[in-house]
Order: C-alpha cells, then sequence, then structure tokens
C-alpha cells in the first residue's frame, strides 16, 4: 500500500493543485499535512517577526477552511508545530509513509529547509517530489533558460506574450483515500507568540483567509460588481475596497491559483468583453512571476545590501531613530505617515502607499532597503517573500529597475493621488481624534 504525505505550505487550496493531484495519482493513501514552522515565528536578523499577527490569523483563517474542504471529500488536515525536517520525519515513520509531496520552492531560506527535509526523509527512506504551484506561466514552458531570463521586466514580457502559453488549470479532486484524521486543533495568535488585535473600522476591506473567501472576493470583483473593467484606472486609489483586486494574501497563501484568476478572467471577458483593465490584470500577474524567477535566478542574492547589482550603489549605515519615525507613521510627511498608519493598524497597504513609502525610506532617509523589507515581511497580511524583497530591491536601485535607483516626489504624488487630503484624514486620526493639520 502506497502512502503519502502531502505537505502545504504557501498553497492552501484543492483547485489548480498538482501537487495534490499527482500525489493522489500516485498513492493508495494520502495523508495532508501543515507544519508551523518555528523558524516563522521567531525574529529576524533586522529585529521584526517573520510573521506578524495580521498574516497569522489569516493563515490560521485559511487552514480551518482548508481542513474543512478535505473533510467534505474523505479526508483531514494534520497540524503539527515544531522544525519540518522532525515533524514531518515522525508522520512518515507512524503513517509508514514512501513519499512526501510539496510545492517547489525558489528563495533562499524555503530552499534551505526543502534540503533539511529531504535529507532527513532520505535516512528513512522516503522521497520527497516537488511541483511549481504558484505561478501564471509554468517554468518549464519559458521561452528561455533560467540563466539567460532577462533582467528587465519589459523584455521578459514581451517574450512571454509572444513565445509562451498558459497551462489548463487541474481540477479539484471528487475524492481523497484518507485515513481517520482527528479534528484540527490550531494554535492561538498567543500561542505563536504574537499579540490579538481588533479589526479597524478604516480598513479598506475586511481580510478572511482560505479558499473559499478567495472565491468569494474573485466572484465579487468579477462577475458581482464588474470592478475589473475598470482596473486600470482605479489601481491607484487608497480608499475603498473596490479600487484594486485585493487578490494578493489569497494568492501569497496560495488560497488562489495566478491560473484560475486568469481563466475566470478570460471567462469575464468572454461575457463583457476585454479591455485595457482586464489585460492590466494579467500584466500585473506576469509581473508577480518575473520576481519569482528573478529569485530562482539570483538566489540569496535579492536578500544582500547590493542586491544583483554587486557595485552600483553606496553602502548605507541603519540609522535607528529614523527608522522607527518611518515605522512609527511620525516622520511628519503627512502623506507618509498616513500610509504607514494604515499598514500598522490593517496589515494592507495600497501599491501606490508602498512604493512611496519605500521611495521615501531609502531616497529621503538614505536607509538600508532591508529593513523596509523585512519590516514589510512583519506587516503585511499579504507578504509574498519574492514580490517584497524583489519590489523593495527595485525601489532601492538593486534590483531589475533598468533606470536605477526611482525616487518619487512625495508632495506631488499626495497631490495626485490624494488630492483632497481625504487619505490623509482618514489615516492621520486616531481614537476619534484628528491629528491632521
Amino acid at each position: 500500500m502506497k502512502t503519502s504525505i502531502v505537505w502545504f505550505k504557501t498553497d492552501l487550496r484543492l483547485h489548480d493543485n498538482e501537487t495534490l493531484v499527482r500525489a493522489i495519482e500516485q498513492s493508495d493513501c494520502i495523508i495532508p499535512v501543515y507544519c508551523f514552522d518555528e523558524n516563522h515565528f521567531k525574529s529576524t536578523e533586522f529585529g521584526f517577526q517573520k510573521t506578524g499577527n495580521f498574516r497569522a490569523k489569516f493563515l490560521l483563517e485559511s487552514l480551518i477552511d482548508l481542513d474543512n474542504s478535505l473533510r467534505q471529500i474523505g479526508s483531514g488536515l494534520i497540524i503539527t508545530k515544531g522544525k519540518p525536517e522532525v515533524e514531518l520525519i515522525k508522520l512518515v515513520q507512524k503513517f509508514n509513509v514512501q513519499k512526501v509531496f510539496s510545492k517547489k520552492e525558489v528563495a533562499y531560506e524555503e530552499i534551505q529547509t526543502h534540503d533539511l527535509v529531504e535529507k532527513e526523509l532520505w535516512k528513512v527512506h522516503c522521497t520527497l517530489e516537488t511541483f511549481s504551484t504558484s505561478t501564471l506561466y509554468h517554468a518549464q514552458d519559458l521561452p528561455f533558460a533560467l540563466k539567460d531570463i532577462p533582467d528587465v521586466f519589459t523584455n521578459f514580457r514581451k517574450h512571454i506574450e509572444k513565445e509562451s502559453s498558459i497551462r489548463s488549470v487541474f481540477e479539484k479532486p471528487k475524492s481523497i483515500p484518507s485515513p481517520k484524521i482527528d479534528s484540527i486543533v490550531l494554535p492561538s495568535l498567543s500561542q505563536l507568540g504574537l499579540p490579538l488585535f481588533d479589526k479597524d473600522c478604516r480598513a479598506a476591506i475586511d481580510f478572511k483567509g482560505g479558499e473559499t473567501e478567495g472565491f468569494n472576493r474573485l466572484k465579487a470583483y468579477f462577475f458581482d460588481t464588474q470592478a475589473i473593467s475598470n482596473y486600470k484606472e482605479t489601481r491607484n486609489g487608497m480608499i475603498g475596497e473596490n479600487y484594486s483586486t485585493k487578490f494578493s494574501p489569497w494568492l501569497a497563501l496560495g488560497c488562489l491559483s495566478p491560473r484560475e484568476i486568469y481563466y475566470e478572467l478570460k471567462k469575464y471577458e468572454s461575457i463583457y468583453n476585454a479591455n485595457d483593465s482586464t489585460y492590466w490584470l494579467q500584466f500585473e500577474l506576469l509581473w508577480r512571476d518575473y520576481f519569482r524567477f528573478m529569485m530562482k535566478k539570483y538566489k540569496h542574492h535579492y536578500f544582500l545590501e547590493f542586491g544583483i547589482n554587486q557595485s552600483k550603489i553606496e553602502s548605507t549605515q541603519h540609522n535607528s531613530l529614523l527608522f522607527d519615525k518611518w515605522r512609527s507613521g511620525e516622520t511628519g510627511i503627512e502623506f507618509i505617515d498616513a500610509n504607514m498608519n494604515e499598514l500598522n493598524s490593517t496589515g494592507f497597504m495600497s501599491n501606490r502607499g508602498r512604493q512611496n513609502v519605500a521611495s521615501y525610506f531609502c531616497n529621503q532617509l538614505q536607509l538600508d532597503w532591508r529593513y523596509g523589507a523585512a519590516y514589510f515581511e512583519q506587516q503585511l497580511i499579504d507578504y509574498d517573500v519574492c514580490s517584497n524583497w524583489g519590489n523593495w530591491a527595485y525601489l532601492a536601485g538593486v534590483g531589475n529597475d533598468p533606470r536605477g535607483k526611482r525616487e518619487f516626489n512625495i508632495d506631488k504624488q499626495a497631490n495626485d493621488y490624494d488630492k483632497l487630503k481625504t487619505y490623509r484624514k482618514l489615516w492621520l486620526t486616531f481614537s476619534n481624534k484628528s491629528i491632521f493639520k
């Protein structure tokens, strides 16, 4: 009897999940597992939590939803906590597992964990097989070798759109053969070493984790409101639920598949017609792919001060005082402070806000960009290792921006995107007392 573990990580879904499909094809019995990696709940070298409370809450909700979905088709989710290379081995031995299936990783720390797990699995005569589940375009379908992927996004995009195609999605399994799995027991935020928090009534959207909620958001943005038809015009907005798709938290944890979004978009276009806005969503999904492929190409360089351009900028000194003012929204620059207040209060910030606070951090404050990226890693509900570090490196001039260090005129940006100061008034208000001047 072939028994396999499906090790869920940032692929918390049943639809379009090749890892799960291949495991079912090759196995008589499936053990779905999620491990709370203890390293994900420690402080980083920059002094921040690797996982903050906003994302942890979203993760817990996503795991509950995944477990419910698994139980509807005859399975369930086993939760472990500790080191994956230890906890998975315990389960391998308990269930006499021959193979572990998981998603393929590209980032430095994730690959290190993969290698540790694989090494320990070999010791108990168990193998590890991985599949790419995170991108719109499959790595094997790129029109160039990994080492030849263009370092400029526009060149990458033109080749991809002309020479590559998007694979079909994998169907959600109708049943999963599993032994009886006990009811799920999840750690609380406090057990993960994280503080509880209340929802801020000013939040643009109430994010709830899980594949079910991800599909609800997809349906709402596409078919219920048809907001996607105006996406290109509204995507630089800063207030409200529908100025942008806000798919990113579900994409980051793999509750939504980028390919599923793409094919739902094609369905939408067949009904309501394609336009620049529907194309622009595909364009943004391609950016997400690009940062993942770049991480695969340059590996740990994205976590170094000089990034992938090792000699193009001068070294910066970390200034704790300036950093703390930026982090706590006390720079005195209202547009920056408002955005940081939103991040600190909700775990989310618009794309326009992210670019501005990162530009201010790198150019006006001239701080080590990695501290900003690490703080975002802690705070963001939609943190994705490739997109976060890739975007910060881009803004700092050590990534894939062909123009070098990109600097935003903060006053002009504030006037262009918050002309009536509505956003600043909203997020420079605390306890019903406005500090807006």
